[in-house]
Formats: structure tokens, C-alpha cells, sequence
């Protein structure tokens, strides 16, 4: 089975979330939506757009827990419940249910530093 295929996006935790997304756009150019984040579009090595996004994204960090880290990685996988199975059986620390929606199939797991750690298998297409 494949594992994880990409990043589907970054999350920073920040103690003034605005303040942090007017730096990132003022300084790096991150058009920094209302939301708080953007969702950059792929595109091949050409230039021209193909399917899928990598999220970034300024929060509070309450989105975390139980990790106490300042970021998060969203990483893309094929097979979220699948892969879920295989880390509870090589003894992870899997956290909380898997959660469904319009974005796609989540589930988290904890690395050995704490980290918490999101897993996403995006809608058919994407």
C-alpha cells in the first residue's frame, strides 16, 4: 500500500494569527485569504494547472491538540481507513475518528515527538 503520495497543506499556530498572516503577505506574497490562509493550486512543470491544492494556513493551534507543536502537516494518502489499520497494528497512536466532508476523509496520528499529524484522502478527482 502506498503511504503518503504529498502535502495537503501546513498549518502554523500563531499567538496573534492576524498579525502573522499580514507578515507572510506583506513579506513572502502569500495571498492570505479572509479565512486566514490560501490553497495553493498545482501546476505541472510547465506552468500549466493540474488537479490539486496544498493548504497553508495561520491559526490559533487549538486545532492541534493534543500535540503542543506550532505546526501541522497535512499529508495526502490514497487509502485514509486502510492506512489508519496499518498504524494502529505497527502501534501508532492514532487519534480521534476519522471525520468525512465535501474536502475529503481525515484521520490523525501522533509522531514520537508529539506531533500531531494529519492524514487526508482528498474526493475522487483531486
Amino acid at each position: 500500500m502506498r503511504r503518503v503520495t504529498g502535502i495537503g497543506g501546513i498549518f502554523i499556530s500563531a499567538k496573534d494569527p492576524a498579525a502573522l498572516c499580514a507578515w507572510y503577505k506583506a513579506h513572502l506574497g502569500i495571498d492570505v485569504q479572509n479565512w486566514g490562509g490560501t490553497a495553493f493550486r498545482w501546476a505541472d512543470e510547465d506552468g500549466t494547472p493540474t488537479n490539486g491544492t496544498t493548504a497553508w494556513s495561520v491559526n490559533d493551534g487549538a486545532y492541534f491538540a493534543p500535540s503542543t507543536s506550532s505546526f501541522m502537516v497535512n499529508y495526502r494518502v490514497e487509502d485514509l481507513f486502510g492506512l489508519l489499520a496499518v498504524l494502529r497494528e505497527e502501534g501508532c497512536e492514532v487519534v480521534g475518528e476519522p471525520e468525512e466532508s465535501e474536502y475529503g476523509i481525515f484521520g490523525w496520528v501522533m509522531d514520537p515527538e508529539g506531533n500531531k499529524v494529519e492524514l487526508w484522502q482528498p474526493p475522487a478527482g483531486e
